[in-house]
């Protein structure tokens, strides 16, 4: 199976590739160069294993949460590639990516998850590690961080990701964190293993039916034209 994946949800901005079994992959912080980044971040990788997009099964972008404009920005991407291909497209979580990179780099069994949403707030969930996945325990929210807190108190976890821990004090006393071991955003490349899962289990869409993911209920997406 031959994946596309792309995210710009954060202040980070990246691409994988999975061709062929192989995976290859790119990744900068670069806040507030997204949409300079990205396009050519893509035709590097495709260019570096010979392929094109048209040459691929499936697409797949960090649906959110996230900056709006960053989220929106994969958005409009993935939607340029799909309409070029007639590729079917896979959303995934920001949050359960960043989920997955504890489980396969820490061995994470349970994972807090909390991404600074400003206006004192933390996109924010749980995820336990079943068979190699993040799955979700509950739901994503958008909340304050002393309700965060409480939830991950009450959670269990034993590992903490994301730049929510040491935006708010409310937090930051909770977490055990070396530097080694810190994973502030999410990176495409552990979106492949979730992207996969959700291919497998007919959960690709046609790029019409995609569907950012913001939390804040203010927040809309414009669907393509006469969709």
């Amino acid at each position: 199976m031959n994946i596309l994946v792309i995210d710009t949800a954060t202040e980070a901005c990246s691409v994988a590739l999975q061709l062929s079994g192989e995976i290859t992959n790119s990744f900068e912080v670069c806040p507030q160069q997204h949409s300079q980044r990205l396009l050519p971040m893509i035709d590097a990788l495709l260019q570096s294993q010979n392929t094109k997009v048209s040459e691929l099964d499936y697409l797949a972008f960090g649906q959110g949460p996230g900056s709006f404009t960053g989220v929106r920005i994969a958005t409009g991407m993935i939607q340029g590639l799909s309409l070029g291909t007639g590729l079917k497209v896979v959303g995934v979580s920001t949050l359960a990516a960043m989920a997955q990179q504890a489980i396969a780099e820490l061995g994470a069994n349970k994972v807090a998850v909390a991404i600074d949403a400003r206006m004192s707030e933390v996109y924010f969930a749980v995820y336990e590690n079943k068979g190699g996945l993040a799955c979700l325990e509950g739901e994503e929210q958008v909340l304050p961080p002393e309700s965060a807190a409480k939830l991950t108190k009450a959670a269990n976890v034993d590992h903490w990701v994301g730049t929510g821990w040491q935006a708010y004090p409310e937090l930051t006393p909770l977490t055990k964190l070396s530097q080694e071991e810190e994973i502030l955003y999410p990176n495409a490349r552990y979106m492949l293993p979730l992207a996969k899962n959700a291919i497998d289990s007919n959960l690709a869409v046609e790029v019409e039916d995609i569907n950012p993911v913001y939390l804040r209920d203010k927040v809309t997406w414009k669907k393509l034209p006469g969709k």
